[in-house]
């Protein structure tokens, strides 16, 4: 299986990876995005470790579950040969109504046939007002 655009990523393929990314994130199905991920990746998120597709989807149903509302937006920060450096942040609200926004930065490692083997991701979180909301 091979997930175009492959590595090497110019600017415009870079843009266009983050981009399929920030889509399929924003669909919230867990199965969709653990699609984008080799059988064997390895995550770690914040301080959770990661491997393989079947604790990213299981992961990714646990996150959305209290992330009620998640909205995501990815920007290309640096690219380099088969790695994409990303900037994000995201908003959601937990189950008693507080809003929160989520910032961080992701590293990306990609196999030859363009699936993700790698993400590094750190996150912070700040609450937010539902009137402070950015992405709508």
């Amino acid at each position: 299986m091979t997930r175009p655009p492959l590595p090497p990523f110019t600017d415009a393929s870079a843009r266009a990876k983050v981009q399929a990314a920030e889509d399929a994130w924003n669909s919230r199905d867990p199965e969709r995005v653990a699609l984008a991920y080799t059988e064997d990746s390895v995550w770690r998120n914040r301080d959770r470790f990661l491997t393989g597709r079947d604790e990213i989807r299981a992961f990714l149903a646990d996150k959305w579950e209290r992330e009620l509302d998640y909205r995501l937006r990815k920007e290309v920060w640096a690219h380099t040969g088969n790695r994409i450096s990303v900037r994000f942040e995201y908003e959601w609200h937990d189950a008693s109504g507080q809003w929160w926004r989520s910032h961080g930065n992701e590293q990306w490692e990609f196999d030859d046939d363009g699936l993700m083997r790698r993400r590094e991701a750190s996150i912070n979180d700040v609450p937010i007002t539902a009137e402070d909301r950015r992405i709508p």
